[in-house]
């Protein structure tokens, strides 16, 4: 049976309004990933934009396209003195506006869209000027999203790990502070296309448990560095990180065992002169060790053309255990000397008793009786006279305190160890004294 057109649209008009009507029971529910779609293909379909072509300026003058820099360190692995470099693992994020991709929020339902294929859009093209390596990183997908909001602006954010070079200025290492910057700048771009600027509040983040083995981050400076060259004048961003290093290692594993063996060394000035053997194994001993942990400070460092504080430390340290050896060869030569020097002594008091007992056995031989018994009267007054003479002219001589405590010890050798017990303490505490204070205490202009 044929029907009527007029019945025919009027049941077209109850299949649409029963439509509407479900949707309106359904909520009024929007496929919005399917308008996300439509949206994209509108605005980035084939022939509607370029990304070769840079954005507009400012309110779509034709001046240099801003982009917002800001950047969240997550972490530090390494900080290395011999190479100079450092290892820091950073969300990166760019932000700028590009007036071709703007679109339909449908009532502010839809507040952006999510790209993963940077390619789709204009990029700018930011380089790190001082990267020695770095990577991105693909696990699970690659961690990276841009985001395009209804106005136009573009949201770039990204995970990259880089090895940055950081030039150290090691003089008063380990009591040392180090600056490492980390520099952005435009590599094709000059500033009449394409401008940096850091991101308003907080352009730096750090994660709040940064751990670093050897350094603390005492805190961090944003700054620009545009640089000019013979092709223009281009952006550049940086940031200094700076970093105090942890002095409670370098002191347990270096300052106390240094002045552990100075102070070994000064054990031989306590033992007997006679003691050789004990004496030289205990100064070569001392001697060959602190050369040995002085070469293994060394060779965790690079080779600088000046000298460090931790230099001045163990030179310090290594001339006072090779000064312990001097002393005790000092010592075995004046311990000989005053040997030779008591022996000269005797031999001289025995020729001396034998001359006088010669010169008495010849006045016994010579002399009568009468004479004898005159002679030792007439010699004893004679050597009693004498006596009373030098008496008087010698004035007895003025001892004081230092003498008198010196005249306790008659052999030079004995005199030599008891001046170095207390001399060799003395001045390495006066050492220790000026080096603290010179290099704890020094002000950061000097350091720089």
């Amino acid at each position: 049976m044929d029907i009527p057109r007029p019945s025919c649209a009027l049941l077209i008009l109850i299949v649409l309004c029963l439509t509407q009507l479900t949707e309106c029971m359904n909520g009024g529910k929007i496929n919005f990933r399917e308008k996300e779609k439509q949206i994209l293909d509108q605005i980035l379909g084939p022939g509607r934009y370029d990304a070769r072509i840079r954005p507009s300026g400012i309110n779509g003058t034709d001046g240099p396209a801003v982009v917002n820099v800001n950047i969240f360190v997550r972490s530090i692995s390494k900080i290395d003195d011999v190479t100079m470099e450092y290892s820091v693992q950073l969300t990166f994020r760019e932000q700028w506006l590009d007036e071709r991709l703007k679109f339909n929020n449908l009532g502010g339902r839809l507040k952006y869209l999510t790209l993963t294929e940077a390619n789709r859009v204009w990029m700018p093209d930011l380089f790190f000027s001082n990267e020695k390596e770095g990577h991105f990183h693909n696990i699970i997908m690659p961690n990276v999203y841009i985001r395009i909001f209804p106005n136009g602006n573009v949201l770039y954010s990204i995970r990259i790990s880089l090895t940055l070079s950081c030039p150290m200025n090691l003089k008063l290492y380990p009591l040392d502070k180090q600056t490492c910057s980390l520099r952005m700048a435009s590599y094709g771009w000059t500033t009449d296309d394409l401008v940096f600027l850091w991101k308003e509040g907080d352009p730096v983040q750090v994660v709040k448990n940064l751990h670093l083995p050897r350094f603390t981050l005492e805190k961090f400076l944003t700054d620009y560095c545009n640089s000019k060259t013979n092709t223009g004048e281009y952006s550049c961003l940086k940031v200094d990180l700076l970093f105090k290093r942890e002095f409670s290692y370098y002191l347990i594993q270096i300052y106390i065992p240094c002045c552990m063996l100075v102070i070994v060394s000064w054990v031989s000035f306590w033992l007997d002169q006679g003691a050789v053997p004990a004496r030289v194994s205990l100064g070569v001993t001392t001697l060959l060790t602190m050369a040995t942990q002085s070469s293994g400070i060394n060779a965790s460092l690079p080779p600088v053309s000046y000298t460090k504080a931790i230099d001045v430390w163990t030179g310090v340290c290594l001339t006072f255990v090779f000064g312990a050896l001097l002393e005790f060869a000092l010592v075995n030569y004046a311990s000989r000397s005053d040997m030779h020097r008591e022996m000269m002594k005797k031999t001289r008091r025995e020729m001396e008793t034998a001359a006088s007992m010669d010169a008495a056995s010849d006045l016994l031989d010579t002399d009568s009786n009468a004479t004898f018994a005159m002679k030792p009267l007439v010699r004893d007054g004679i050597i009693d006279s004498k006596m009373r003479q030098c008496e008087v002219r010698m004035s007895p001589p003025r001892k004081n305190c230092c003498r008198l405590w010196m005249s306790k010890f008659p052999t030079r050798s004995k005199r030599i160890d008891v001046i170095s017990r207390i001399t060799f303490p003395l001045v390495f505490a006066l050492f220790n004294l000026a080096y603290w204070s010179t290099y704890l205490f020094r002000d950061e202009d000097q350091e720089k």
